[in-house]
């Protein structure tokens, strides 16, 4: 299975008036993980696109179990957790410390600079067949 585990410190900005975690800032947060990934398997976002793929997000959610807060220190954990030639689905985890803070998910497909759904890279594939994701 493909996955990292990325550490974020919430910053003021990130709160609202309450001082906890405005809900929007979680799917930047799932997007920091997802860049970290591609960072770490060697094939970086930007790479991809030099190449004529995209990842849009074609939907996302997140279940909220405990409030954030400025300052905290969390660690974002993503896994591919289902992968086909079209699709790919990405499951996530927010924790401070042990205590899940909330999880989410994202799907995605890659697709071409004119919109249309492309398989992946081979290399991409190549990666995900290694680690019985695929």
């Amino acid at each position: 299975m493909l996955s990292t585990s990325t550490e974020i410190r919430v910053r003021y900005e990130e709160t609202d008036q309450m001082g906890v975690v405005y809900h929007a800032k979680y799917f930047n947060w799932f997007e920091v993980a997802r860049i970290q990934l591609l960072d770490e398997i060697g094939i970086p976002y930007k790479e991809l696109e030099k190449e004529g793929y995209f990842l849009p997000v074609l939907s996302c959610s997140a279940i909220f179990k405990h409030p954030a807060q400025f300052d905290d220190r969390l660690i974002i954990k993503l896994e591919i957790s289902l992968a086909s030639l079209l699709r790919l689905k990405v499951a996530y985890k927010v924790l401070r410390k042990d205590l899940m803070i909330a999880t989410g998910t994202t799907e995605h497909a890659f697709i071409s600079k004119d919109g249309k759904v492309i398989r992946p890279p081979a290399s991409f594939i190549e990666l995900l067949k290694q680690t019985d994701t695929f």
